[in-house]
């Protein structure tokens, strides 16, 4: 094994707090406590992620579609930690007898062994694709990687629709199917349609009528977070820009065709005639559920509905040193019911997780403090300068709602000169067209599963 210049925790007299997971949970879990312990040097925080940046995921919408440069939409991890040390692995399981947490950098690598004196999860969640057969051929959303991905593969169907005469083969490479009609669906296709209106400037063969976008979901209504009026809005909105929206719609089946390999079939179930209807797309893309991270699993503590259960004060019953908040926990709300996975509650959970922490290491004798929140709201954006929200009571559509939703994320990002860039990149966007340039990174190959074989630690 390969260890970091640690010792046994029995063996030191620093007491140290891991935290894994780079999301807004773990990121300002980890800002709290090097704060609150900042004149402490008797204390260590080690953050432990897969990548060396944090992803301010609202902005991946953008970052795809080219309104952001890649870049902005993430912050460096090292230059926001004073105190704190980082560790960029894949966590691979967790030895809660012996407070070892086991992680590599590479598959190829030696595992690290981080010893710990509390440990604090916050590993987020991934796309399940256990709900659909053939999951696995659609196309993710979660991180940097699928955005510039998605952005690349759009532009190279276009190319490909110019260079063709066959309308056959035009309307399939211009189909595309989004499965899931959550905040994470409704805001992709809303960018998605900006972005392709955006490219048809560059295309002139190409007319809006070859192109076609199918939003799916089972639930009765699109966006089954918000209020029914706004939820219309939304829909309403989608439509008149030619999106056709299926409701009630659980997908049966996801399928390669034969000829061309690279085409998908999506099947959805038969109508009161007994015939089930069939999408052909070179573009599936699958938002319906995130399931929490399977590490979770392993872990020797109740869980409910694959998110390990935690006191309202966030530590794990059964493991008094364990903590977890975000994603990958269930965290009971007044009515015993679990806070929804959203941003807003990660960055709250994390200043009191911090808390609690600190006044059980430092001894205090001060009591846990639950995690009680009431949402501010939600907010969706729709691209085109259009969304839709309630905040504070009040409801909010148009530019309105977007404008609030662009000024309340990047407020959220760490640091004024990563918000100063993703405000430029609006500003130039307001005056320039978008780019079409494909961003080559990957060659032919998604490159989610090289590093993250086996993709226990984090990632889509």
């Amino acid at each position: 094994m390969t260890t970091p210049p640690t010792t046994a925790p029995h063996q030191r007299t620093l007491k140290r707090i891991v935290i894994l997971g780079g999301g807004f949970g773990g990121i300002y879990t980890t800002l709290h406590l090097q704060k609150i312990f900042r004149h402490h040097d008797a204390v260590e925080i080690v953050l432990i992620n897969n990548d060396n940046y944090f992803l301010m995921s609202p902005l991946l919408f953008e970052a795809g579609s080219g309104v952001l440069e890649p870049r902005h939409a993430v912050t460096p991890i090292r230059p926001l930690l004073h105190k704190a040390r980082f560790i960029e692995a894949d966590v691979e399981r967790i030895d809660v007898d012996k407070r070892l947490v086991f992680a590599r950098h590479t598959p190829d690598d030696k595992p690290y062994e981080i010893p710990y004196d509390h440990l604090v999860l916050a590993l987020g969640g991934k796309t399940n694709r256990s709900l659909i057969p053939g999951s696995e051929f659609a196309l993710g959303f979660k991180n940097l990687r699928d955005a510039i991905y998605l952005r690349n593969h759009i532009i190279d169907l276009f190319e490909q629709a110019d260079a063709s005469d066959d309308p056959e083969e035009i309307r399939r490479l211009l189909n595309f199917v989004i499965i899931g009609g959550g905040l994470v669906g409704v805001e992709l296709i809303g960018e998605l349609t900006e972005f392709v209106d955006n490219l048809l400037r560059s295309y002139p063969r190409i007319s809006r009528e070859h192109i076609h976008f199918a939003l799916l979901d089972a639930s009765p209504r699109i966006l089954s977070e918000m209020d029914q009026e706004l939820a219309d809005y939304a829909a309403e909105t989608l439509w008149r820009r030619g999106v056709e929206i299926l409701t009630n719609v659980r997908v049966q089946k996801i399928e390669p065709f034969a000829d061309p390999a690279s085409a998908l079939r999506v099947y959805l179930p038969a109508d009161a005639r007994g015939q089930a209807r069939i999408l052909e797309a070179e573009t599936v893309l699958l938002c319906a559920g995130v399931m929490p991270n399977p590490l979770i699993a392993s872990m020797p503590a109740e869980s409910l509905k694959g998110k390990i259960v935690v006191e309202p004060t966030m530590r794990v019953t059964s493991l008094g040193n364990v903590w977890a908040l975000g994603d990958c926990a269930f965290i009971p709300d007044k009515n015993g019911k679990p806070y929804p996975p959203l941003a807003q509650h990660a960055l709250r959970q994390a200043k009191v997780v911090a808390h609690n922490i600190a006044r059980v290491v430092l001894n205090d004798g001060a009591h846990l403090q639950p995690f009680v929140y009431e949402s501010k709201g939600t907010l969706a954006s729709l691209g085109h300068y259009d969304g839709v929200g309630k905040v504070l009571g009040i409801k909010i559509r148009g530019f309105a709602a977007w404008w609030v939703w662009r000024t309340y994320y990047v407020m959220q990002m760490p640091r004024w000169e990563r918000r100063l860039r993703v405000i430029l990149d609006w500003t130039i966007a307001l005056l320039f067209r978008n780019d079409v340039v494909k961003l080559d990174l990957f060659g032919q190959a998604h490159p989610s599963h090289r590093r993250r074989g086996t993709g226990l630690g984090f990632g889509s």
